[in-house]
């Protein structure tokens, strides 16, 4: 089984930077894509970004330009690097991981692993 866990998030200015991890205690293998959901209050839970077993990433149209993910796999980590933070962006933050491959990356529906979340303040 795979043990995600977030780190990283805080309270940052508009315009910030931030950057988030995600640490497993299990290996996330090649035929793993893995990725970054939110939820803001009072919305739906979407899909930020997510790269696949390919390098592939996917990134939802309001944060294209901003945020860059990323992955080690010796290190088991992945990052989520945020640029010119907008209050919008604000919400819980987790990551989620599934042992396959993802036709819709951003769909959480579809990740088996998750992390308990690390909320992001953006003022």
């Amino acid at each position: 089984d795979v043990q995600l866990v977030e780190s990283g998030g805080g309270s940052v200015q508009a315009g910030g930077p931030l950057r988030l991890s995600c640490g497993a205690s299990g290996s996330i293998y090649g035929d793993a894509c893995v990725g970054w959901l939110r939820q803001a209050p009072g919305k739906e839970r979407e899909g930020v970004a997510a790269i696949d077993s390919d390098g592939i990433a996917s990134y939802a149209d309001s944060v294209k330009g901003r945020f860059a993910i990323s992955r080690d796999n010796d290190k088991n980590i992945m990052y989520l690097e945020m640029n010119n933070l907008r209050p919008d962006d604000t919400g819980v933050y987790r990551c989620a991981a599934y042992r396959g491959w993802l036709r819709l990356p951003l769909q959480a529906s579809f990740y088996q692993y998750w992390g308990q979340g690390t909320q992001v303040t953006v003022s």
